[in-house]
């Protein structure tokens, strides 16, 4: 747990020393207020969020002399006031075998390697996963996957170059039932530039499992590259549109990323946030802690972060 949560402070290092930048020894006064809120907007946070948040130190502590670490720790105690409602531990339902799980997104944002990771998180748990590669247009997406089932010792079905997607997913979820599996992962295309094509495709993958159980999938998870700031707002409006998302999965939280976007999407779409991934190890996806999170985003000293990992901590939706 300490080694990932300081991954994760690393991976958000560029937004806390973006803000570390306005927190001095000094009076909280509207100039100081104003640099704050461009700062967390700068961050990615996004103008309601910085908003809400400023207001909070208006209203708290307007005209007093405050040092960096109570600017930070109050920082960090309004984001996770924001995160915590979408901080949701993603736990396979054990009445469905297999619980079906679409996993999509566009091309680049990790969401082969993320369905891998996926794999040996939840096999190291006791469950059995197969997987599905239905990012059948690159071959190394199915290369890679196939990879990562060998990694976690999982069932990959997998088809030829340009094989029909749908009929793979079809094929997937008959084995899984069969086998009595617990989880299955589906991966799928992500070309969002030809929104039609990619519109049809996942529904013809939906429509055609459902065919085999008509309460499939049971989860959309959307995955999202943390690099890309507020592209990633689009991203969720343009897949909301196209399949009925159920939860998110960010990553690339590897200190080029400005993180304030996760806070941004928590305010905007209020759809939980299962997992972040801070590099390329298999144990580098974590289930998302809105705490650790916002302590992480805030930075500030190891005596700071020391005490506040301490604090006991109510939030049990996301189990480190």
């Amino acid at each position: 747990m300490a080694g990932f949560f300081s991954r994760l402070k690393q991976g958000l290092s560029r937004s806390s020393s973006r803000l570390g930048a306005v927190f001095t020894h000094r009076k909280l006064d509207e100039t100081a207020l104003e640099e704050l809120e461009d700062e967390l907007i700068a961050a990615d946070l996004g103008p309601a969020v910085a908003e809400r948040v400023i207001e909070s130190f208006r209203s708290t502590r307007f005209g007093k002399d405050v040092t960096s670490d109570e600017i930070r720790e109050t920082l960090a105690t309004e984001i996770a006031r924001v995160l915590e409602p979408v901080a949701v531990h993603f736990e396979p339902d054990p009445t469905k075998k297999p619980h079906v799980v679409l996993v999509i997104g566009v091309n680049g944002v990790g969401k082969t390697t993320t369905i891998g990771k996926m794999a040996r998180l939840y096999t190291e748990e006791g469950k059995s996963v197969m997987l599905v590669a239905g990012d059948t247009f690159r071959a190394a997406a199915v290369e890679q996957l196939e990879v990562w089932g060998k990694r976690a010792n999982v069932p990959v079905i997998a088809g030829k170059h340009g094989a029909d997607a749908a009929g793979l997913a079809y094929d997937g979820l008959k084995r899984a039932t069969e086998a009595g599996t617990d989880l299955l992962l589906i991966d799928t295309a992500g070309r969002l530039h030809n929104k039609g094509a990619l519109m049809e495709e996942l529904a013809k993958v939906i429509r055609v499992m459902r065919k085999f159980d008509e309460t499939a999938p049971h989860s959309v998870l959307l995955v999202l590259d943390a690099t890309t700031g507020q592209n990633a707002v689009e991203q969720v409006r343009v897949f909301r549109e196209l399949v009925n998302v159920t939860g998110l999965i960010v990553t690339k939280l590897d200190g080029s990323a400005r993180g304030g976007i996760v806070v941004a999407l928590a305010e905007q779409f209020k759809l939980p946030v299962h997992m972040v991934g801070v590099g390329e190890q298999a144990e580098d996806l974590r289930p998302f802690s809105a705490q650790d999170y916002a302590k992480g985003l805030v930075g500030g000293s190891n005596d700071l972060a020391s005490r506040l990992m301490e604090t006991p901590v109510e939030d049990t939706s996301a189990v480190e």
